[in-house]
């Protein structure tokens, strides 16, 4: 488990990391029906089971990474983009994954 770091040292609208380093996270877990059926098809991956990526970015991610970006269903998106919190695991984790690619 990594230490939690102060969520004022990210800006989770200038950074995008989360959204962009793997095809398999942007799952779909608890959702109920009605909340999957708000979220827009062009977004819902082919097998139904999460968000559709381009690569390993979400489609409903839109910007450049490290410098402005925005979730195009931010008040519907998944549980999982939900839980995902500034300096949290699942936040550095995705930050370290892509730090390589991109200065976050």
């Amino acid at each position: 488990m990594m230490p939690a770091v102060p969520t004022d040292d990210f800006d989770c609208q200038s950074c995008g990391a989360c959204c962009s380093y793997s095809a398999d996270w942007p799952r779909f877990s608890m959702e109920s029906e009605e909340e999957l059926a708000r979220i827009p098809e062009e977004f819902v991956s082919a097998d139904l089971g999460g968000m559709r990526c381009e690569n390993d970015r979400c489609a409903a991610l839109s910007g450049v990474l490290g410098q402005h970006v925005g979730c195009g269903i931010y008040a519907i998106r998944p549980i999982v983009c939900r839980t995902c919190m500034p300096g949290d695991d699942e936040c550095l984790t995705a930050r370290q994954a892509l730090s390589a690619h991109v200065l976050l």
